[in-house]
């Protein structure tokens, strides 16, 4: 008999320890719950966007002739500077053609030169020559030399005259050659120099698409380098909330390879054209300060400021619940809990100003830990 009171108290006393236990340990903290109050102040409201790090600008630094690379005087993820000389390629034989040219201007040269300084003697014994026709022409008149004689002078003079004719083609014929030739120096200097190529603009090499000594067709990218002050996050926004989007808005940049730090920028340009499957419209925004390196293609959150609403309550958007379709925050008052149905004004990064509460008012703050909150519901603080 003795032995059926203790064990029976044992029982209850087991029982009174697990439910002391279970209040204490697990009732207690499931229902106990922080609250915080509302604040009141400004809020900008904010869109929402993700996209890519891209640019306006992107060169394609592509071969122009097909030829094999000798040098490539730059990398990945270097600067260049306008005018600098990048790639080098092979010129095969038109150095020699070049010089060859250059040869055939020199002669066409001293050809004109010689043909000039010969004209020049031949009008001078042009003008004796005249002057010796004149004479025996009036001497022939009066019967004072012979014909033959007269003949030989005229013919002296005609020659002469010939030979004036033939210079004066041959400085022609010169001048033609020079000007073909000089021509050809220029064609293939402007050919040579294709064989080397420069920098287009002040950049950053995002990419390397070829090799020294790979053979490369005209069309065939070498580089890629992006002109650095047009770099920006091509985002992609629901068309249901671009609407006051504007161009110059403020706005902060969230790369993937920056967790945790938020970049300024604006919105630069929005693309009129929207996309009709995805029904989203592209808005670019760019960096106040471009972050260097910087990653074409790389994902990016953006948060745009659209509009600014001034002296508003503001919660936390955790706080906010959906119960029956309805909006609302769950309050304390007499250590019960109460739905208390709310409207969202404002969204921002942070909070989100609402109305329908006051700054009196003391929001609970529900953890996984807690249990879930129901209308009337006895908690602790």
């Amino acid at each position: 008999m003795i032995s059926k009171i203790v064990k029976y108290l044992i029982i209850i006393a087991v029982m009174g320890i697990g439910g002391y236990l279970f209040y204490k340990k697990i009732y207690i903290p499931k229902t106990t719950y922080t609250t915080i109050t509302p604040q009141k102040g400004d809020i900008s409201e904010q869109v929402f966007g993700i996209g890519n790090v891209g640019a306006k600008n992107i060169y394609l630094i592509n071969a122009g002739v097909s030829s094999k690379i000798l040098s490539i005087l730059t990398d990945e993820e270097k600067w260049v500077k306008k005018g600098d000389l990048l790639v080098s390629m092979d010129e095969v034989d038109l150095p020699k053609l070049l010089e060859q040219a250059k040869i055939s201007v020199k002669k066409a040269k001293f050809s004109i030169e010689a043909s000039q300084k010969r004209l020049k003697g031949l009008i001078v014994q042009k003008d004796l020559t005249h002057k010796t026709y004149i004479r025996y022409k009036r001497l022939k008149d009066q019967s004072f030399v012979s014909q033959a004689e007269y003949d030989k002078v005229k013919a002296d003079f005609d020659e002469i005259n010939s030979q004036i004719e033939l210079a004066k083609a041959e400085i022609s014929l010169a001048k033609s050659e020079k000007k073909r030739a000089k021509k050809s120096v220029e064609a293939l200097k402007i050919k040579i120099s294709k064989y080397k190529i420069y920098s287009p603009v002040d950049g950053f090499v995002i990419a390397k698409e070829a090799e020294v000594s790979q053979a490369v067709l005209p069309n065939q990218t070498i580089l890629k380098i992006v002109d650095p002050k047009t770099v920006w996050v091509k985002t992609y926004i629901d068309e249901k909330i671009s609407g006051d989007i504007k161009v110059g808005q403020k706005a902060t940049i969230a790369l993937r390879s920056r967790k945790g730090k938020k970049l300024q920028g604006y919105v630069k340009r929005i693309v009129a054209q929207s996309d009709a499957v995805t029904l989203e419209r592209e808005v670019d925004v760019a960096f106040d300060k471009v972050p260097i390196p910087f990653y074409i293609n790389e994902q990016a959150e953006v948060v745009i400021s659209t509009k600014k609403f001034k002296n508003l309550i503001k919660i936390t958007a955790k706080l906010i619940v959906y119960k029956d379709d309805k909006t609302g925050v769950w309050i304390e008052k007499d250590s019960k809990a109460h739905f208390k149905k709310i409207k969202i004004v404002a969204r921002g990064e942070k909070f989100v100003g609402v109305s329908g509460v006051k700054k009196s008012d003391k929001l609970i703050v529900a953890t996984p830990k807690n249990k879930p909150l129901k209308e009337g519901m006895r908690i602790h603080l």
